[in-house]
């Protein structure tokens, strides 16, 4: 499709970037509403990054999503930056205002967007949530509890000394919520917690199974996997079968697109359940 002064443009940016499924959901929502708009794929490389930013600030773009591994650096040249994207380092989300790129992190919209959706009331009780895995994602979804109240935050990771540096660049001034947890104590961390997320790939296809014991967990506490392939991993699947609330994590994926929709192309999406079901067709599709 040609440029057009109708036409507004984004797109995905990553390296590789092929298998996003954001230009499906972009693509779904810009169906819905009747909107000429633009969203596709874009792979870039780390030295085509600020060529990308420029094509925003100038206007070619009105913006985009940023992917792996370009979050930290496109949060380290942007023009502006959310509270949220300053406190995390990182950016998923960029959109031009005269002449200057803003960076947003959305994911900790999507996490707690998703929870609420699928959840309702899983945040009623705030007292001890653990989190699997030190990453960029775990980092979101920390934050994201924070902003909710949690009073205690276990970050149990395979690599102790990752749990605690993470722990340490996120601890609230004046607080001690953070607590890394050693790998080998995760089973019996589940002590007394309300809320367990796994940010790991470990339960994703291809990858290895998360090795976990769910005995001392209640069976009250919710277990969310932003793992979304497959659908329903091994720990949802244990968790549901001993009675917890569990939640997927495609409605987090879902969820993170919609503020980056609404600034580009100007209406605010819904994440409906056709939405949802379009993307786990595409999944199967693939999976095939």
């Amino acid at each position: 499709m040609e440029q057009t002064e109708n036409v507004v443009r984004a797109c995905v940016v990553g390296d590789p970037v092929s298998h996003s499924r954001s230009p499906l959901i972009h693509g779904y929502w810009l169906d819905r509403l009747g909107i000429a708009g633009v969203y596709d794929r874009r792979r870039v490389t780390a030295d085509e990054v600020e060529a990308f930013l420029q094509d925003v600030r100038v206007g070619k773009l009105r913006g985009g999503n940023v992917t792996v591994p370009h979050k930290e650096a496109v949060a380290r040249h942007v023009d502006a930056l959310t509270d949220t994207a300053r406190h995390l380092g990182a950016v998923n989300t960029v959109w031009g205002v005269d002449g200057q790129v803003w960076g947003d992190n959305t994911d900790v919209t999507g996490f707690l967007a998703n929870l609420d959706e699928r959840c309702a009331g899983w945040d009623r009780t705030r007292e001890k949530a653990i989190v699997l895995g030190a990453g960029g994602a775990a980092r979101a979804i920390i934050y994201g509890l924070l902003t909710r109240g949690f009073q205690e935050i276990g970050i149990a990771n395979r690599s102790l000394s990752r749990a605690r540096q993470l722990a340490d660049e996120l601890q609230p001034e004046g607080a001690q919520k953070l607590l890394p947890i050693a790998w080998d104590a995760r089973s019996d961390a589940l002590k007394n917690a309300n809320v367990l997320v796994n940010t790991t790939s470990l339960g994703m296809a291809g990858q290895p199974s998360l090795d976990i014991s769910l005995e001392t967990l209640p069976v009250q506490a919710v277990v969310h996997d932003i793992v979304y392939a497959p659908l329903e991993t091994d720990l949802l699947r244990a968790a549901r079968q001993r009675g917890n609330p569990a939640v997927d994590g495609l409605g987090m994926l879902l969820h993170q697109a919609a503020p980056g929709f609404a600034r580009w192309f100007g209406q605010k999406p819904q994440v409906t359940d056709e939405l949802r079901q379009l993307i786990i067709d595409d999944m199967n599709r693939t999976a095939a």
